[in-house]
């Protein structure tokens, strides 16, 4: 009976395991305003994770190798400006940064690769954010040179709940036809619930010129990510290691408003 039961809860921590690595990582880098309008507070509070984000399960996140901000064309490094915090439980980053002048300012985070022991690989999520700023939309889709991006298709503002988000996939600068994009909401209050595992993460692929397109069915937070093996491995004692590159983009969707 002992060996019955031995094998039984196996099973159920095998399962458990199982279920866990199938949820997909996310770099996430959220805004406290996508929109900053007239007469509203001009300073955004950022916040920097690694985690599982509709089951709020977090992972530690080493300060970031890059933390910058593309305002006009022009790079502003933010990395020295981070504060640690926890978020979800674990170690994540912070910073507030205020918006002095009309614009759409991009927020880039590179961390620095990850070892996922689930996988036997490490992971690099190249994640980014786009706040638009006192009625200027200029630039929303400029590209930020980054391994791997989502240029995004659809204004990545001022969104409603149901509206369609379209995006680019593109890796080494070039689209990456047929690529494969995981998409999750980032469930923040906990009071959403997925009637099944397989729906916690939504998956699309991009057509042939590396373009996918999705409709966001609640408001909130929606983190893509378009996953491609990297054309370099890296060491984990001792042995070369596949990487996992993501090209992540959060958006942020609203509620229709009535008087």
């Amino acid at each position: 009976m002992q060996k019955c039961i031995s094998g039984v809860c196996g099973f159920f921590i095998l399962f458990f395991l199982v279920s866990y690595s199938a949820w997909a990582h996310y770099g996430m880098v959220i805004p406290s305003d996508s929109m900053v309008m007239q007469g509203e507070d001009k300073t955004v509070a950022l916040l920097l994770s690694f985690s599982h984000p509709f089951e709020k399960l977090g992972m530690e996140l080493v300060k970031p190798k890059i933390f910058s901000v593309a305002d006009g064309g022009k790079m502003k490094n933010l990395l020295d400006e981070l504060k640690e915090v926890k978020i979800m439980d674990h170690k994540g980053w912070r910073t507030d940064y205020k918006i002095r002048r009309p614009g759409v300012y991009i927020f880039i985070m590179e961390p620095e690769p990850y070892w996922e022991p689930a996988e036997d690989c490490f992971i690099i999520h190249y994640t980014k954010t786009v706040v638009a700023a006192f009625g200027d939309d200029e630039g929303w889709d400029a590209e930020s040179g980054l391994k791997t991006e989502i240029v995004p298709l659809t204004k990545p503002f001022g969104l409603y709940a149901g509206n369609v988000f379209q995006g680019i996939v593109k890796l080494n600068g070039r689209p990456a036809p047929y690529a494969e994009v995981e998409i999750e909401y980032y469930n923040a209050d906990g009071l959403s619930q997925a009637p099944t595992d397989y729906m916690v993460t939504q998956s699309v692929k991009a057509d042939g010129n590396g373009v996918f397109t999705y409709a966001a069915p609640k408001a909130g937070w929606w983190g893509f990510a378009a996953l491609s093996s990297a054309d370099f491995k890296l060491k984990h004692n001792g042995e070369e290691k596949d990487v996992e590159l993501g090209a992540v983009i959060w958006v942020q969707f609203h509620d229709w408003q009535m008087k």
